[in-house]
């Protein structure tokens, strides 16, 4: 299968199609209309085989996996997600291999109302390269830099089942098949929190999506607000496997260093947390709040119960087995 017949049949036809693309996948560039009154955001990221994912990764998780934390950084700015373009490096065309990751593409696609507008194809190592965009009002994206003593910390969702599955592939952690398989779906097919990044908008002081680990995340936010927190170890929501196959010291590790959860990570003013709270809620989005901003300028204070507590790890980077 050559390049344009690779694009003909995965890509060009395929999918959403947006009333705001004037012109889409078969030209050099595509035309798209942006909304009146609206700041574009764009994210772009990049997965690479051995590095993001693992080989023996099914093609339609990878397809899913591949646009979702795309997603998930829009999600993070308070944007709806609208455009994406996608570069694609093959080893070498199998139909059937594209045939299930543009599947599992197309569908979180077409859940969230986006269309794929362009991209490339090329051969070489297996690589994932997407550009998405989306679009924000004026004045309403969240941002990492706005986080204000005594404001609270929160996060959606709960945390640690991503990490849990990637240390039973490397054989550091023993899961039965059930366990494996409810863990791994949280690496597989993350979920954007795209619902709650739009309800956030001019309530939440700062976001950020959690792919580098909680500790460090929120060190990002510290670092850009020029603020401190502490958090409350006892209050992170833990995932149920981890959960269920560890003691709470060690499923904490998991859920406060490990990456790829891929849930939003905010700050919100006292004023609004219990609009915040209700709010979310309401359109079932689970929400626990795990601690508080501090004028102690880039110290992440972290307690249980009261306590001082230490991590096994200060944090986790992709598919480091070292």
């Amino acid at each position: 299968m050559q390049e344009f017949e690779l694009i003909s049949h995965f890509f060009k036809g395929r999918g959403v199609a947006r009333k705001d693309v004037s012109l889409s996948i078969g030209d050099d560039a595509a035309l798209i209309n942006v909304p009146e009154n609206c700041q574009l955001a764009v994210t772009t990221d990049t997965l690479v085989e051995g590095v993001h994912f693992f080989n023996d990764i099914d093609p339609k998780a990878l397809g899913y996996r591949s646009l979702a934390v795309n997603l998930s950084d829009l999600a993070a700015m308070g944007a709806e997600p609208a455009w994406i373009s996608v570069a694609l490096t093959l080893p070498k065309a199998e139909a059937q291999w594209l045939e299930q990751f543009t599947q599992g593409m197309h569908e979180i696609a077409e859940y969230y109302n986006v269309q794929i507008v362009g991209g490339d194809t090329t051969q070489g190592p297996l690589t994932i390269s997407i550009c998405a965009k989306g679009f924000v009002p004026n004045g309403c994206a969240l941002t990492r830099s706005g986080a204000k003593n005594g404001d609270w910390i929160f996060v959606t969702g709960s945390l640690g089942d991503a990490g849990l599955a990637i240390d039973s592939k490397y054989g550091k952690v023993t899961l039965t098949e059930p366990q494996f398989n409810a863990a791994n779906k949280a690496f597989d097919f993350p979920t954007p929190q795209v619902a709650a990044g739009q309800m956030l908008r001019c309530k939440a002081t700062s976001c950020i999506d959690i792919s580098d680990g909680l500790i460090a995340d929120i060190g990002h936010i510290c670092q850009m607000s020029g603020v401190g927190a502490k958090l409350f170890a006892e209050n992170i929501p833990l995932a149920a496997t981890v959960k269920a196959v560890l003691p709470q010291e060690h499923a904490l590790n998991y859920a406060l260093t490990y990456g790829d959860e891929y849930q939003l990570l905010f700050t919100v003013p006292e004023e609004h947390r219990t609009t915040v709270e209700m709010t979310l809620k309401q359109y079932g989005v689970e929400l626990s709040c795990v601690g508080q901003i501090t004028n102690h300028v880039g110290s992440v204070e972290l307690t249980l119960n009261g306590k001082p507590f230490t991590l096994e790890q200060a944090g986790f980077e992709h598919f480091n087995d070292k």
